[in-house]
């Protein structure tokens, strides 16, 4: 496993290294690492590069505006307008990588002097009893709104392979914040939904019928499985039935069924008349939704 943790300093034309936490092996029995020992370690990599980048590109203090230990030991930040994949629902699948924006706004008293500052999302109710959490992948980019607010960008890289099942459900968002002589970790400033991905499929037979006939109207729902990553059947759930007429772009509700222990959906109905069917997944706390490609059916 590997958490990234990165910074930006806005002061003159400082510019901080990235930073790498060594990654650490997942033991055989699921036991992830600690996210408050990641955020401390990162924290204190974080003063030590800017303190080293300070030293070596501005060696006079008297020369750094607002880039005194004094000034800097009155750190007064807080963090407004949390925003994790442009407000919408993180939903990871079984495979690749998924990078996603999250901005924000630092808010702050006095001259900040240099800087710098980090983001991470985490699955938990604080840092300390976070189950997994991934950090920034890149320098948050500051850009000041006004002279007590800078508006910060950054992205998130979620990995199927280091998540597991009980990660599904609300993710919160926590904040770093370094200068030259203080430091600010601040804790639930969002939250945003990561969920596992939903797939539904739909087979409207036979093709064609004739009006009046029985049409039986088929599929699966499933949702990716990330203790095993690969996609399992989606027991119990509400999944509707909906049909647009031939010629028509607009989709009605049917009706509504339940998927069965196996995730497989089976209904039926009359035919009526030619047009497409399809079944709709409107999501569950832990599942995203999922639509499945209407199914023509002629109608004789």
């Amino acid at each position: 496993m590997r958490i990234h943790a990165t910074v930006a300093a806005v002061t003159g034309a400082l510019a901080l290294s990235a930073l790498a936490v060594p990654a650490v092996a997942q033991a055989a029995d699921d036991t992830r690492p600690s996210l408050a020992a990641t955020v401390s370690d990162t924290t204190a990599d974080l003063k030590a590069d800017l303190k080293a980048d300070l030293k070596a590109d501005a060696p006079a203090p008297a020369a750094r505006s607002g880039a005194s230990v004094e000034a800097a030991a009155a750190l007064d930040v807080t963090v407004s307008g949390v925003s994790v994949n442009n407000n919408k629902d993180v939903v990871v699948g079984t495979t690749g990588t998924y990078t996603v924006p999250l901005t924000y706004t630092l808010n702050h008293t006095g001259d900040l002097g240099a800087y710098g500052t980090a983001a991470m999302i985490y699955h938990g109710t604080s840092i300390d009893d976070a189950t997994w959490g991934f950090a920034s992948d890149d320098a948050a980019a500051c850009t000041e709104v006004s002279s007590t607010a800078l508006k910060c960008s950054t992205t998130v890289t979620f990995l199927p392979d280091e998540l597991l099942n009980e990660d599904a459900g609300t993710w919160r968002v926590g904040v770093v914040v370094v200068t030259e002589g203080d430091e600010v970790t601040l804790e639930n400033v969002g939250t945003r939904k990561v969920l596992r991905t939903s797939k539904v499929t739909v087979d409207a037979a036979p093709e064609p019928v004739k009006k009046g006939a029985t049409i039986t109207i088929t599929g699966k729902l499933t949702r990716a499985d990330w203790d095993t990553n690969r996609y399992v059947g989606y027991g119990g759930q509400s999944v509707g039935l909906q049909y647009r007429a031939k010629g028509s772009s607009t989709y009605g509700s049917v009706k509504g069924i339940k998927s069965t222990s196996t995730g497989a959906l089976k209904t039926t109905v009359k035919a009526s008349a030619s047009g497409h069917y399809r079944f709709v997944f409107n999501g569950s706390p832990t599942g995203g939704k999922a639509t499945a490609t209407g199914d023509y059916i002629g109608v004789q």
